[in-house]
């Protein structure tokens, strides 16, 4: 005898268009990726030929080849250098600009963070050349190498990563309550005390989505890197057009090489996800 359905319950048409919507889409996230990973162990004779969902043939050979074809470990620092110091800038800056937008108020703070929000409306190449033009004449003026050097492109992706990373965390602290601060501060907290011993650990969801924002940001932007950047500081994402020459595409060791490059992206997502999903939904119901 079957169990009587709930009023409540949603259609049966409804869950089966649901179920056949998740497959639909878990295949069309699943396939590129084992594409990715059946070419990455096929030697390079079989991806360049006719394309076979069942490799006739694994090797490892790609995944030794991808280290010597390129300097992928010189790539590999750089992008951890430059995509985790602007993380760590991006977010230190953030918090104190956000910190005080939510608890004070001042003359022209409302034109602040609607000048914040209003820069994410503009594309990034829109600043390419502004931001060449600075880079070499401050370099010619004070001999400060910024471009072609990790500071330049920290400086870079700092532009982008930081009014986004404030906004949302004025959001954020919006929604800790005030009666934490002020408890601090009878406790004998200053300003300072009070946003490091309650108002950041109260924050931490919202903080580890705004590191995570910034570090995807850098860790996989191609346009300003491949200009701001030269043969010692080239980060990844440039990097990985080595293995394209002028005799040959070695499709096999770029596959192998993109999987690696995006390990300790998926593997930090993995792993900071509950906080992630935690600070981006902070402050939408209140």
């Amino acid at each position: 005898m079957s169990t009587p359905r709930s009023p409540m319950a949603p259609p049966r048409s409804f869950l089966w268009s649901r179920r056949i919507f998740l497959t639909l889409l878990t295949g069309f996230v699943l396939v590129p990726v084992y594409v990715m990973l059946s070419s990455s162990l096929k030697p390079l004779a079989d991806v360049t030929g006719t394309f076979r969902w069942l490799p006739t043939e694994l090797t490892i050979r790609p995944y030794i080849d991808i280290w010597s074809t390129v300097p992928l470990g010189r790539y590999f620092v750089n992008s951890l250098i430059v995509a985790g110091a602007a993380t760590v800038c991006s977010v230190v800056i953030a918090v104190f600009a956000a910190y005080a937008v939510s608890r004070y108020s001042f003359r022209g703070k409302r034109v602040f963070t609607v000048t914040v929000l209003s820069t994410q409306m503009f594309p990034g190449i829109l600043f390419l050349l502004p931001l060449f033009l600075i880079y070499v004449n401050i370099g010619n003026a004070t001999g400060i190498a910024l471009f072609g050097s990790r500071g330049g492109l920290i400086l870079t992706y700092l532009t982008f990563s930081l009014p986004f990373s404030i906004w949302m965390l004025i959001g954020y602290f919006d929604s800790v309550p005030r009666d934490l601060d002020e408890a601090a501060l009878v406790d004998g907290c200053g300003p300072l005390g009070a946003l490091f011993r309650v108002v950041v650990p109260a924050a931490v969801p919202g903080i580890v989505a705004v590191a995570v924002y910034a570090f995807m940001t850098a860790w996989g932007e191609v346009l300003f890197a491949s200009v701001m950047t030269n043969d010692t500081t080239r980060t990844l994402a440039v990097g990985l057009q080595g293995y394209s020459t002028l005799n040959d595409v070695y499709w096999n060791q770029i596959m192998a090489a993109s999987l690696v490059v995006s390990v300790p992206v998926v593997a930090g997502f993995l792993l900071l996800q509950r906080y992630l999903v935690a600070g981006l939904t902070a402050g939408a119901v209140k």
